[in-house]
């Protein structure tokens, strides 16, 4: 499949379905079942994919934790003429996956790269979600530990475009929660979880209700997660009449952090504009 004249083959990479197998395109089969080597996240995963349109073409596993030591090895079967295909366990490669360092290694030792389209967990949770979709920031997964997760939370609580994360089963109440708390309880929010699964479901509130619906059941808890949340109002530095009204009835009776953390919650404002707000007021 190399292009005419070129004496180098051509790295595809290769979108999968993330849950349907009949969201594959007739293009991504023909060429797995045309190239002469597949680098896959996990062999045993693909091998159900591969057996289920008969294709067999010989698997290498590269994943994120020898991508680096195996591109060389790769970048030598290109550069001896031999196409290769990337894909990972579902999805588009790269996009929360591996195939980064393959890509960029390919491109600067100017072999072709080929991108082969299809499903994406983010752009599918996006077109159903009823939020905003003209601007959106991908942020993938958010740190682990709690920490790390509210500080990065907190530096996003300004942007104005939909939030989009990937959260795990393990962390997806404790995530919604920290985002209620960082960035506003009453901010608009879509979870979408299992897309295009037996369970798929697609749940849309505010972060608060949201926190409830999915604390609410077990099984409401199970399965691979995007979350979606609305960006913050379009002057993030301005906050409204309400917003400075009820920080100041909370000052009344609440040291500041308490109260600008309420005040987020009950009016959907960023909380560290309502605290600098009241530190505003403190000092005057």
């Amino acid at each position: 499949m190399q292009p005419h004249g070129s004496n180098t083959g051509t790295l595809f990479i290769v979108a999968t379905p993330i849950g349907n197998l009949q969201d594959i395109s007739q293009r991504a089969v023909d060429v797995l079942r045309a190239v002469p080597l597949l680098a896959v996240e996990d062999t045993r995963h693909s091998r159900k994919l591969l057996n289920r349109f008969g294709i067999d073409t010989t698997m290498l596993a590269v994943h994120e934790h020898n991508e680096r030591d195996m591109v060389e090895r790769l970048l030598a079967h290109l550069q001896g003429g031999g196409d290769l295909a990337l894909i990972s366990d579902a999805g588009t490669p790269l996009i929360s996956d591996p195939g980064f360092v393959l890509v960029r290694a390919a491109r600067a030792a100017g072999i072709r790269v080929v991108p082969v389209p299809g499903a994406c967990a983010l752009v599918a949770a996006l077109s159903v979600s009823g939020l905003p979709t003209d601007r959106f920031r991908f942020e993938g997964f958010l740190p682990p530990r709690e920490a790390a997760r509210r500080e990065r939370l907190q530096a996003l609580s300004a942007e104005t475009a939909t939030l989009v994360f990937y959260e795990s089963s393990h962390r997806i109440v404790a995530s919604l929660q920290d985002m209620a708390d960082c960035l506003g309880a009453a901010r608009p929010c879509a979870v979408a979880r299992e897309l295009t699964k037996t369970y798929e479901t697609v749940e849309a509130g505010t972060l608060e209700a949201l926190c409830e619906w999915t604390g609410a059941e077990d099984n409401r808890q199970k399965g691979e997660f995007v979350v979606m949340v609305q960006g913050a109002t379009a002057d993030p530095a301005t906050l409204d009449d309400a917003a400075r009204h009820t920080l100041q009835v909370l000052l009344e009776e609440l040291p500041l952090k308490q109260a600008a953390a309420l005040a987020a919650r009950l009016t959907g404002q960023s909380k560290n504009r309502l605290y600098e707000y009241g530190l505003a007021l403190k000092n005057a």
